[in-house]
Formats: structure tokens, C-alpha cells, sequence
């Protein structure tokens, strides 16, 4: 049975606005953290001039084995292993980079891994586009946000909604600058970071 992720349902829609935008024109893109797969096999269709490769922990594979699978798409690549903190980021270089739901859920680290990873991998004048929801200036930005971190750190005292502020810092470090803070449904944002040409 293929797994299944009701908030990639949700979220879809409002997220591919967005990717419509950033990704006109992208030719190679990098997901991190494919989860179920059902982001790629919903969104990839929609590029077909684009190769979306999938990618997360080997445990994660089966499921998106079977999401592709019965998809068929011909542009979704299958998932590479990448555990942002452990393993060998890919050789090849990409025009961009999407994540969805995934810092929250690591640690900071990791977090750190992941940008620096990104900044190795997204060629000059590629995107990263970075979905989820974000703090600013420390602050929550709604009850149901201060209620997630909660729940969240209750799990895993590691975890926690990021402060977009040390994102940025983080970004700029992995040498991309702001382009886009995308507002989006259910108090989450679409932040897209590009690199220095």
C-alpha cells in the first residue's frame, strides 16, 4: 500500500502557484525530503521541460517507489539516499532545489547541513524554494503555529517552527540571496533564495 500524507493534499495547489512562478524556465531540480513522492508526481507533470529528482532517508523509498510507479510521469527521477547531516550530496549540479515540511522536523544541525549542502549543489542564478511555516523576529505568526511548535518540541526537543531571520543567515552563508517571501494558506510561507550568479 502506498503511504499517504493528507497535508501534501492540502497544500498542493497553493505551492504549485508558486513553483509555476520560480520554476519557469528550470531545467534539473533537486527535492529534498520526497516524503510520500506525492509532491513530485503532482508537480513534475506540470514541467515537463524539467527532471525532478526525487531524494530522502532509505527508509522513504518504497513509498515513493510505489507513488512513481503508478504515476508514470517520464521527467521524475527515482529517489536518491540523502540524509542532509550524513550522507554525500549528489555529484550533479541543479538549476534548482525544492523542500517542503522538512525543516521543522530537523534538527538545527541538520538545518545548517541542508543550506550549505544547497549552496553546493544549485548552480548560479538557481532557486531555492523553501516551504513550511516560519517565525519572524522570534514570534509566532498565529495561535495554531505556537500550538504546532509545541507539539513539535513535545516530540522532539530538537525540532521546532525555524526563525526565518537565522534561515537568511544561513542562506546567505551558502552564498543565495532572498528573492521571494510567498505568503501562503494556513500560515505558511514560500521563501525562494537564489544563488549569486
Amino acid at each position: 500500500m502506498k503511504p499517504y500524507s493528507e497535508s501534501c493534499d492540502q497544500n498542493r495547489a497553493p505551492i504549485l502557484e508558486v513553483l509555476r512562478i520560480e520554476l519557469a524556465d528550470r531545467e534539473r531540480l533537486l527535492e529534498i525530503g520526497s516524503g510520500t513522492g506525492q509532491h513530485a508526481v503532482y508537480f513534475a507533470p506540470e514541467f515537463p521541460g524539467l527532471l525532478w529528482q526525487t531524494s530522502d532517508m532509505a527508509d522513504m523509498h518504497a513509498g515513493i517507489h510505489a507513488w512513481l510507479a503508478e504515476q508514470g510521469c517520464s521527467n521524475i527521477l527515482p529517489p536518491l539516499t540523502l540524509d542532509v547531516y550524513r550522507d554525500s550530496w549528489p555529484a550533479t549540479s541543479y538549476d534548482a532545489v525544492f523542500s517542503a515540511n522538512t525543516v521543522h522536523i530537523m534538527d538545527w544541525q541538520s538545518v545548517e547541513c541542508l543550506f550549505a549542502g544547497i549552496g553546493r549543489v544549485l548552480q548560479p542564478g538557481g532557486v531555492f524554494c523553501l516551504y513550511g511555516p516560519f517565525n519572524y523576529a522570534g514570534a509566532y505568526t498565529s495561535e495554531s503555529n505556537a500550538r504546532f511548535d509545541a507539539w513539535l518540541k513535545a516530540r522532539d526537543p530538537h525540532s521546532g517552527i525555524r526563525d526565518f531571520e537565522a534561515l537568511q543567515e544561513l542562506a546567505e552563508k551558502a552564498g543565495m540571496k532572498l528573492k521571494e517571501d510567498y505568503e501562503m494558506p494556513a500560515n505558511n510561507r514560500t521563501l525562494v533564495w537564489s544563488k549569486h550568479s
